[in-house]
């Protein structure tokens, strides 16, 4: 059996406005806090992954970088839920072949970028 060494994973970035990123990440796709620190606030993707989002780091991205990848084997029902509720995206759900998936991309309030996507080859 392999060591793993570690229990959980959290990816921080930085944001302008923990209420607008709450009200995105808690109430439109649906994460949990795990914890309010202030200052920052972590989300539960699952388990074992989460992502926290604090107001002394700095927001930086570069058109599609990062790209935040949620995984999922509901795609078309996440595009649906996000439009209802009001979310720009520019494509609808698509295969990409090179990496076979199907998948979509959107905007945070922060302006990262997020993959909603299905691996195909399972």
């Amino acid at each position: 059996m392999r060591y793993m060494p570690f229990k959980e994973f959290i990816t921080f970035l930085g944001t302008k406005d923990l209420n607008k990123t709450s009200n995105f990440y808690r109430n439109i796709l649906g994460l949990t806090l795990y914890k309010d620190q202030n200052t920052c606030l972590i989300f539960s993707i699952n388990n074992q992954s989460k992502i926290g989002f604090c107001e002394h780091m700095s927001v930086i991205y570069d058109d599609k970088s990062p790209i935040i990848t949620l995984v999922t084997e509901n795609v078309d029902k996440y595009y649906n839920k996000l439009m209802k509720a009001g979310l720009i995206i520019e494509e609808k759900p698509q295969i990409n072949r090179k990496f076979n998936i199907y998948h979509f991309f959107f905007k945070d309030p922060n302006g990262y970028t997020i993959e909603i996507q299905k691996f195909l080859d399972k």
